[in-house]
């Protein structure tokens, strides 16, 4: 699949402005190894714009979906599902970009048991306890949908099938290896240490059913900003896309250099950032028009399931300065 940029460039300037006369752009991201590494570049110097200075804050889902209506951030990491909700309630959050676009394999949005666990498959789960992370989330929701849509199951939280138990992602290995919950869907690096220790297994995989189900790769989570500051600075924001998306383009091109430092870091394997970006997910920053069609299909989906009470064209909801990417076979 060949990439083509349609509107991806920044005038280079001629002359150095000052560090004390840059901008700040605060923004807010998931805090995940694997997160460290896109930003890893930017952080580090290897990434510099003579225009701004990004300050960039890891914050676990809950403190970013409330980040996100309390305008803590100039650009933040969200849920595709808080963009219509924050829109009904008057707030003016525009999609930017894409953070979280899922491959077609997705390995971390499975459900996860016990190795010696009785659960086999989807129809296992009726009846059972499942641990998530955040029930408002766009991955758990889904999730949802491809339980529901795939295998036929009643995802809803009061009379459904499945008993959804919310709670801290470090808490969720502990809880299945203590038998408080019957499976968790384990957030990207505890299902990298899931495969690896073998302590777990995997029995539903919502990505792939996903995909086969609507044949675009799903987007599980936005870059968004607010619209009085995205019109007031197109070009500041226009410049955070493009240090974002060259961040990235580091540690894809730099994998010995960012992963060794980021493991160091973090004190996570370095092949766990190895089977990230082959495996898991993408970090875009650049949409494409599946990434428009899949954030279309969560939202359908999610009215019909009756996770979301509506939301607008998809379209309306796009900052017009949007840097995108096409896909063309």
């Amino acid at each position: 699949m060949k990439k083509t940029l349609i509107a991806f460039a920044a005038a280079a300037l001629t002359a150095v402005t000052p560090a004390w006369a840059k901008e700040t752009i605060k923004f807010g991201y998931l805090a995940d190894p694997s997160h460290e590494a896109v930003l890893w570049a930017l952080k580090n110097g290897k990434v510099t714009s003579d225009l701004l200075e990004v300050e960039a804050d890891a914050l676990q889902i809950p403190a970013l979906i409330q980040a996100t209506a309390a305008r803590t951030y100039d650009v933040v990491q969200t849920a595709g599902m808080a963009v219509p909700r924050a829109r009904a309630r008057g707030l003016d959050l525009r999609i930017i970009g894409t953070a979280l676009r899922y491959h077609a394999e997705g390995e971390g949005a499975d459900i996860w048991v016990l190795a010696d666990s009785d659960l086999q498959s989807a129809a296992d789960l009726a009846g059972k306890k499942v641990a998530v992370y955040s029930i408002g989330s766009s991955g758990i929701t889904l999730a949802r949908i491809a339980l529901a849509n795939t295998h036929g199951l009643d995802v809803d939280l009061e009379t459904g099938d499945i008993e959804f138990v919310e709670m801290p992602p470090p808490g969720m290995p502990a809880s299945l290896s203590g038998g408080r919950v019957d499976a968790a869907t384990l957030i990207h690096a505890q299902a990298f240490a899931a495969q690896e220790s073998g302590a777990y297994r995997s029995i539903v995989s919502t990505a792939k059913d996903n995909y086969d189900a609507f044949g675009v790769r799903m987007v599980s989570a936005v870059l968004a900003g607010y619209g009085d500051k995205l019109d007031a600075d197109p070009e500041l924001y226009r410049e955070f896309l493009r240090v974002l998306h060259a961040s990235v383009e580091y540690a894809k091109a730099n994998p010995d250099e960012v992963f060794a430092a980021v493991a160091d870091e973090t004190g996570t394997e370095a092949a766990f950032f190895e089977r990230w970006f082959a495996e898991f997910s993408d970090f875009p920053v650049l949409m494409s028009e599946d990434d428009i069609a899949a954030i279309r299909i969560l939202w359908e989906k999610a009215i019909g399931l009756g996770l979301l009470d509506a939301a607008p064209p998809v379209e309306e909801t796009i900052w017009s300065e949007t840097l995108m990417a096409s896909d063309e076979e």
